[in-house]
């Protein structure tokens, strides 16, 4: 499944700039984003257009890591190679989001964003947090475990939790290796499988701006700007933490691989601009995987770390929990104490694992954390509802960012690429030509 450097998307010097999916992506942001402020009820009907596009979107992610990680695995040959790589990616994951998360509190103890608010947790409408209230309740180590198993081998296909996925896909690859000779056909259909499904994601992401369009319009129309106003301290707060945790943190860790983060993150713009407008890392997984092997990752280590990466490897989402469980510490002039906090980073490092496959996983996993350390009123969330929309699109970019530089620090670790070859391609695909 050696795609090369094939990407999804002609290189702009050979195309008009209105023609380009990143530039249309972001004019329909703007047009959403005016839509939702001047019209609120007609942003608010925009909805099933990002809905939508998104609902096209799952609907191929859970085949395509399954065909990414069985071809990526089974053509290793080697398992020792794939333990040694599995421990290496685990490992980078752990330390990198436990960073996110101290980085997060250390930032919003300093900034004290919440400080001053004096909300009153029992005049908020408890009403708003109810449904994630009850589903981190539901968590548990054991359900966490037995839920990566699927009822059926097809249900992990069809039931987009990809935890699930990954769990099948290692049992086939492992499968169609140890029959050596005989499992080539196979691992050659599965090789054309994905061909095929990358090349339905092709069709779909044209129509990523209106998609694009609908989700913005909805989101403003149904929140307004206004929305942003008392938590803007936060939002500010939030957003450059995760700023300068992809500047200093992912770009010293890039700098140390040999390239260089702003040129990376120029490289993978179209997908930036995809998560942009539609608030999911989900979105961009297909075109991720095909620029990372058009650098130089082998496509085993690329099937292997981006979609565990989504799973175990959420820095933004890490950053934000940690910073929004003191924020509603502060709002309620609740005291945390540092026994409190460090609590608050042991149970945010577990729930997070395991979030990307669930439905609003950035509340709930917020609102499972608040439940282990039960100081902060978990009626308290309710301050959040109406910018968490606004809150997961940085979530979601720097989680996207995250898992790209991840796989190419794997790659380096393994001697797929070397720094040379890195830094030609991202010159080549930043450069105007």
């Amino acid at each position: 499944m050696d795609r090369g450097v094939a990407q999804m998307e002609t290189p702009p010097a050979t195309r008009a700039w209105y023609r380009i999916l990143y530039v249309q992506v972001l004019v329909a942001v703007a047009l959403g984003i005016a839509v939702g402020w001047l019209a609120p009820e007609f942003g608010k009907s925009l909805k099933p257009l990002g809905d939508g596009f998104i609902k096209l979107v799952k609907m191929l992610i859970s085949p395509i890591i399954f065909c990414t990680v069985v071809h990526g695995i089974a053509s290793m040959g080697d398992l020792k190679k794939l333990g040694r790589i599995g421990f290496k990616t685990l490992l980078y994951f752990e330390v990198v989001s436990t960073l996110a998360l101290i980085i997060g509190l250390v930032v919003v103890n300093l900034l004290k964003p919440g400080a001053g608010f004096n909300i009153d947790p029992a005049t908020l409408n408890a009403g708003l947090v109810k449904d994630y209230a009850v589903k981190a309740h539901g968590m548990s180590t054991v359900d966490f475990l037995l839920n990566i198993i699927p009822k059926t081998f097809l249900d992990a296909l069809v039931g987009g939790d990809l935890m699930q996925v990954l769990f099948i896909s290692i049992l086939v690859a492992l499968a169609v290796s140890g029959m050596g000779p005989r499992g080539k056909p196979i691992l050659n259909g599965i090789s054309h499988a994905a061909e095929m499904l990358f090349g339905v994601m092709a069709i779909v992401v044209r129509v990523a701006p209106i998609g694009a369009f609908g989700a913005m319009g909805f989101t403003v129309g149904s929140y307004g700007l206004g929305a942003l106003n008392k938590l803007l301290a936060l939002m500010a707060a939030f957003y450059l933490t995760a700023g300068l945790f992809v500047v200093f943190v992912l770009g010293g860790i890039a700098w140390w691989c040999g390239f260089s983060i702003f040129r990376f993150i120029a490289y993978i713009k179209e997908e930036i601009m995809l998560v942009l407008g539609t608030s999911s890392s989900e979105t961009a997984l297909p075109g991720m995987i095909r620029k990372l092997e058009g650098l130089g990752c082998s496509g085993s280590t690329v099937g292997l770390v981006i979609p565990t990466g989504y799973s175990f490897n959420l820095d933004g989402t890490n950053i934000y929990m940690a910073m929004a469980a003191v924020f509603l510490a502060q709002a309620t002039n609740t005291p945390l104490d540092l026994g409190h906090q460090i609590s608050l980073l042991v149970v945010a490092m577990l729930t997070s694992k395991g979030a990307s496959g669930v439905t609003g996983a950035g509340f709930i996993t917020l609102a499972a954390t608040l439940v282990a350390v039960p100081a902060v009123p978990i009626e308290s969330l309710a301050l959040l509802v109406g910018i968490d929309r606004f809150m997961s699109e940085c979530r979601a970019l720097t989680n996207l960012v995250g898992n790209g530089v991840a796989t190419v620090v794997i790659s380096r670790w393994e001697k797929e690429v070397s720094p040379e070859t890195l830094r030609s391609r991202l010159q080549q695909r930043t450069d105007p030509q």
